[in-house]
């Protein structure tokens, strides 16, 4: 006699064959007007448990407990790029999952304000520079005369 275990196991499974295929994977291709073609590829993850119990009683009817679960996740990675002759792989850039994650991508954006700030400050003393000698230049040819 098959336990009923095996039919929660077997059932489970099925459904995530049904699921996961190659198409999940790597997706139909699309097709733009310019004859540019797309290929999304996904990354899937998945898990699987289950579990049960027989119970015995009085009477000879056998008791079963169990149950069974799973768990798909599927993120897309990047897209294949077809596009006369040539194909590119562009990933998808995926969000910041925490705070230090968005601490570290606001790095080179923080890096490029303060380079700017320096760079404003410095033309700036430059022209104050410039501006003074050449006013320091016309009080002294003033003063030889």
């Amino acid at each position: 006699m098959e336990k009923p275990i095996v039919d929660m196991m077997s059932v489970t499974l099925q459904k995530i064959k049904e699921m996961v295929d190659v198409n999940t994977i790597v997706g139909q291709a699309i097709t733009a007007p310019d004859g540019t073609t797309i290929i999304p590829v996904s990354k899937l993850c998945f898990g699987f448990a289950s579990g049960g119990s027989d119970f015995s009683g009085r009477n000879d009817d056998q008791n079963f407990g169990g149950g069974s679960g799973a768990g798909v996740n599927i993120v897309p990675v990047a897209f294949l790029v077809v596009s006369n002759g040539n194909v590119k792989l562009l990933p998808v850039s995926q969000p910041a999952g925490n705070t230090v994650d968005r601490v570290v991508e606001m790095i080179p954006g923080i890096v490029d304000k303060i380079s700017e700030m320096f760079d404003k400050d410095c033309k700036e003393k430059k022209q104050k520079d410039k501006k003074e000698h050449k006013e320091s230049k016309s009080n002294h040819s003033d003063s030889d005369e």
